[in-house]
């Protein structure tokens, strides 16, 4: 259904409806707040689930690195009795170690889930909660990931939605190749310059 630029599609229901399973999934297990279920759910769900399935697992292993760093940030800021010094210090040391791992893994995409997942878990702590909190909130980050995938599993774009998808993606890489191009000239620009001034 379009309105002007307006378009409501089968990706924006999706993703509704993606957010409305993680509340009702949450309330009916008594899981407390679907908040990282329902980011992990819209991150994951995609225009097909090819591409959902490609970012799903992307997100996957950003979600198990910064889930599992956040638990380290758990456990040693107990160490040391919830020391500001050790947040102040400690957490950004993490994001270092998520980018460089999610970058050594070839895992650049997960990057800023692994981030924000970090983030989200080791920041928004209950005063006396720790390890098993923390193992919670890594487990929503897979069940809204899995929901989103399912989703794009059970419900598949019609040829033209599909068609529409294909046309934002190859104006977008249309985009991303002439900013390629760009950066290549000036860079071959650059070292011109730089090899008159040797010689």
């Amino acid at each position: 259904m379009e309105i002007g630029p307006f378009r409501l599609g089968m990706r924006t229901l999706k993703t509704a409806l993606a957010v409305m399973l993680c509340i009702v999934l949450f309330k009916v297990l008594d899981r407390g707040a679907p908040m990282i279920a329902a980011l992990a759910a819209v991150f994951s769900l995609r225009q097909d689930l090819t591409t959902s399935v490609s970012f799903g697992k992307s997100r996957i292993l950003g979600n198990t690195l910064g889930g599992g760093l956040a638990i380290v940030y758990i456990l040693t800021k107990d160490l040391f009795s919830n020391d500001f010094l050790v947040e102040l210090f400690l957490m950004p040391l993490l994001v270092i170690i998520v980018i460089v791992l999610s970058d050594g893994m070839n895992n650049n995409s997960g990057i800023i889930s692994a981030i924000a997942t970090l983030l989200l878990i080791a920041l928004s702590v209950p005063q006396g909660e720790s390890f098993s909190f923390a193992l919670s909130r890594v487990i929503d980050t897979f069940i809204g990931t899995f929901i989103g995938i399912g989703l794009n599993f059970f419900f598949r774009p019609k040829p033209q939605e599909e068609e529409r998808a294909i046309d934002e993606d190859l104006a977008e890489l249309d985009k991303k190749e002439k900013e390629l191009q760009a950066l290549r000239l000036k860079i071959q620009q650059k070292r011109a310059q730089e090899n008159k001034k040797v010689d």
